[in-house]
């Protein structure tokens, strides 16, 4: 069982993210357009190109507002470059695989981080139907092939597209990002804070305790399950970051432990927004007092309601039986009490 104590969680949280998602098929469809290339500032997605329209369009105002009428003309023309570009890798790829049909994609992922230490980090990788086949390293300086098929890519872009990949990842990329915060500075560099929830359920013996952050900005966070002052993350099921349609993100981490050994896991979540890191215990026993108090509110609102209707009801009875002379039958009364006090 590997642990790591708290002192070695201090990694370096990454502040900024650019990513760039492109993808191509064999066999286009209404909604899947033959090429596609989607750019992401913090996870959200702030341009888009596609083979269909065949021109880069603002998918957020700040980038819309932000850059001169020129960038929309030179990136367009990077994205036909590219669209033609995956067209043919599509084919090459095919043919290494020794693939004569079907339906077949390429896409690749590549950007970069801006870290709070100051520190740039590269991302590139390359993939083919679901599969890896490439990616490059910037620490190393040094491309890795997934398989025999990505090789002869590999040796080719090994000396002459090292430099090229290098300065693109540890350089332009962060400039362009840079640019991008400062034209969105308002809303990516707003911090809203998790809300974070701790549930539990036994089942079989184990006891499944599952942490939850809601609604937190930017998507940057670290939550992990402790079992007393030790990080337990190999033991622990982690969900990915996913975005809400408000612009916010959620995520969760999941662990199994023994009943009788609850009291011993905390779920700790660090976050941008957070003054410090919080530590959440599963408390059962709040949840299932919380439970009965609706409970109890929903039986009194409801018997307030039948004494409210019940007593509107007497009083028209009332006013009649003085009309016409005569007292409600005690049958009538149980009727009305039947009908609406529920079995």
């Amino acid at each position: 069982m590997s642990l790591s104590t708290l002192p070695n969680l201090r990694v370096p949280p990454v502040l900024h993210s650019l990513r760039y998602q492109h993808m191509a098929v064999t066999d286009p469809s209404p909604g899947i357009p033959q090429f596609m290339a989607i750019g992401f500032v913090d996870g959200i997605p702030f341009t888009r190109y596609d083979s269909e329209r065949g021109r880069l369009e603002p998918l957020t105002q700040w980038i819309k507002d932000g850059v001169d009428p020129e960038y929309w003309d030179t990136q367009t023309q990077i994205g036909v470059r590219n669209q033609q570009v995956y067209v043919v890798d599509l084919e090459r790829a095919q043919k290494r695989y020794n693939q004569s049909g079907g339906v077949r994609n390429i896409q690749r992922l590549s950007g970069c981080d801006l870290m709070s230490d100051g520190s740039v980090r590269g991302w590139y990788r390359d993939g083919y139907d679901g599969r890896d086949f490439l990616s490059f390293d910037l620490g190393s300086g040094r491309f890795v092939a997934a398989d025999s098929a990505a090789e002869p890519t590999r040796r080719r872009w090994e000396g002459a597209e090292t430099e090229h990949f290098t300065n693109y990842l540890g350089h332009e990329c962060p400039e362009w990002l840079r640019k991008y915060i400062a034209y969105g500075q308002k809303e990516l560099e707003r911090k809203e804070p998790p809300a974070v929830h701790v549930s539990g359920k036994e089942e079989h013996g184990t006891l499944i305790l599952s942490c939850h952050a809601y609604g937190f900005y930017p998507q940057t966070i670290v939550v992990n399950w402790m079992k007393g002052d030790e990080i337990w993350d190999q033991e622990t099921e982690w969900g990915g970051v996913v975005p809400n349609s408000d612009g916010t993100f959620h995520t969760w981490a999941r662990i199994e432990a023994l009943p009788e050994e609850r009291e011993q896991y905390r779920c700790r979540v660090e976050h941008p927004g957070m003054p410090e890191p919080g530590i959440f215990a599963w408390e059962p026993k709040s949840g299932g007092n919380f439970t009965v108090l609706i409970a109890v509110f929903v039986v009194a609102a409801i018997l307030f309601l039948i004494g409210v209707v019940g007593f509107i009801f007497w009083k028209r009875r009332s006013g009649k039986r003085d009309r016409d002379g005569y007292n409600m039958a005690a049958g009538e009364s149980q009727w009305w009490i039947q009908l609406w006090i529920p079995s």
